[in-house]
């Protein structure tokens, strides 16, 4: 299996490649990650920094701070088609996290984890034998 997977926005002004598996992939069901998506939750592999190359385009930024851990998230789109590509967090630095969907195969890695189980909606079902946190897996910052 190759680990050089890409991947982009909607429009393809964005294009990412990365060049090794993810540390792990995770579905969050916090309200953040709802509200910003627009959705039931998100679905994220998470990767070295170093490993993410921006091959096209450039990212536009938003910083969110969350109001449960303290901490800050950037979020990074494309500034033509507003896909959400990535974000980037206090909680894990020098990992650089990269949206599922955007990826060209969104199936070639798999999920390892389901946090903030706490916001999940109730019509979502959940895979038997993943391993679910009710909150995040870092305790918030003091």
């Amino acid at each position: 299996m190759s680990d050089v997977h890409t991947g982009g926005c909607v429009c393809g002004a964005v294009r990412y490649r990365v060049t090794s598996q993810p540390a792990f992939g995770v579905v969050c069901h916090c309200r953040f990650c709802q509200q910003r998506l627009a959705s039931a939750f998100a679905v994220v592999a998470q990767f070295e920094e170093k490993n993410v190359e921006f091959t096209q385009g450039e990212l536009r930024e938003y910083e969110h701070r969350s109001d449960e851990s303290g901490r800050w998230i950037r979020i990074g789109f494309c500034p033509v088609c507003g896909t959400t590509l990535t974000h980037t967090g206090e909680a894990r630095p020098g990992m650089r996290a990269i949206a599922a969907g955007t990826f060209d195969d969104p199936a070639w890695f798999t999920i390892d984890r389901h946090i903030w189980m706490k916001s999940k909606l109730p019509w979502v079902a959940v895979p038997e034998g993943v391993t679910c946190y009710e909150r995040g897996i870092i305790p918030p910052s003091k």
